[in-house]
């Protein structure tokens, strides 16, 4: 705040240790360096190839992406409040920020969902076919669980789980308002997850790994999370991603395959745990995902604000050999 007071000098009035102002500010107090991050995490980012205008991209503010629910309507015949652009998703359409898309009908009928496209992108990367057992591993609210769903027409067995049980609870009136049928919603024990999963040991056709991360990828619509993340913390999330790799690759059949994304632009959460990931189990491969939009990273593809106009992903697809 000091830093911005620079640039609005009524902010620094503010500071005058009153009962709901800061304190004043003190002698020689240094005021932070504005820009795109901290300088470890800079740091981080060039390593990662985020420099010049890429990173400066971070700072931009993000468009408004729905999803046409194929379930209940169709992107090209469905009829909206406003003018949209349509994107390279199968569903996509773009509006700008602050559209109130959740005031329309359509959302209430389900017929639409918000959901970035590069979010709808790494969906597309899931192989999956009808009749197939696909486990969403870190469903969270369940955004990408409702987008598998329609992609495949209610037509295979959705198993959506997650450690959150405040989040995972958000799914079923979800699902309910867009008509996606989940077989079975696994709320899971931390470090335990197995026990509750025992039943799909082996068994799934795909597993998708929606990992926790530092969510670098999305500093356009929470610029707070890239001041309040250190390095113990990133060193947390890269354990947390090698673990949730590890359960998935416990649950996928022979001849099946896994699905890894981090929407974080830095290759610790990305190029890095594949590597890791393939250094640790014998008998699975990295295969390059095929998706509309993307720059090979690594054994994987990444999207990022300033080349495709999407919140920053890193997807990889895992097969487990026959």
């Amino acid at each position: 705040m000091l830093a911005l007071g620079q640039e609005d000098p009524a902010i620094l009035e503010l500071f005058d240790s009153s009962d709901h102002g800061p304190a004043k500010i003190r002698d020689g107090e240094k005021f932070a360096k504005a820009g795109v991050a901290p300088g470890w995490l800079i740091e981080l980012l060039s390593q990662s190839g985020i420099t010049g205008e890429a990173a400066e991209a971070l700072l931009g503010r993000a468009p408004l992406d729905i999803r046409v629910n194929s379930l209940k309507a169709d992107r090209a015949t469905i009829e909206l409040p406003e003018p949209s652009e349509q994107l390279a998703s199968e569903q996509g359409l773009r509006f700008p920020f602050g559209t109130q898309v959740e005031q329309w009908q359509a959302y209430r009928d389900g017929q639409i969902e918000v959901q970035d496209h590069g979010s709808q992108l790494v969906c597309e990367a899931l192989a999956a076919k009808p009749g197939d057992t696909v486990i969403d591993l870190c469903a969270g609210a369940g955004g990408k669980t409702l987008a598998l769903a329609a992609k495949l027409g209610n037509a295979a067995s959705l198993v959506a789980s997650d450690t959150d049980k405040r989040r995972l609870g958000n799914l079923a009136p979800r699902a309910a308002r867009t008509g996606a049928e989940v077989d079975h919603i696994v709320l899971l024990d931390p470090g335990k997850e197995m026990e509750a999963l025992a039943q799909w040991t082996a068994k799934a056709d795909h597993v998708l790994v929606d990992a926790p991360c530092s969510g670098s990828g999305t500093w356009r619509r929470n610029p707070e999370s890239r001041w309040r993340l250190d390095e113990a913390e990133l060193t947390r999330l890269n354990e947390l991603q090698d673990h949730v790799l590890d359960v998935g690759a416990q649950l996928v059949r022979p001849g099946g395959s896994m699905v890894f994304v981090t929407c974080s632009l830095l290759d610790a959460e990305g190029p890095h745990r594949i590597k890791a990931f393939l250094e640790r189990h014998e008998g699975w491969t990295a295969k390059t995902p095929k998706l509309a939009l993307g720059t090979p990273r690594g054994d994987g593809l990444r999207l990022d604000p300033f080349q495709h106009g999407t919140d920053g992903f890193f997807v990889a697809n895992l097969e487990y050999a026959c």
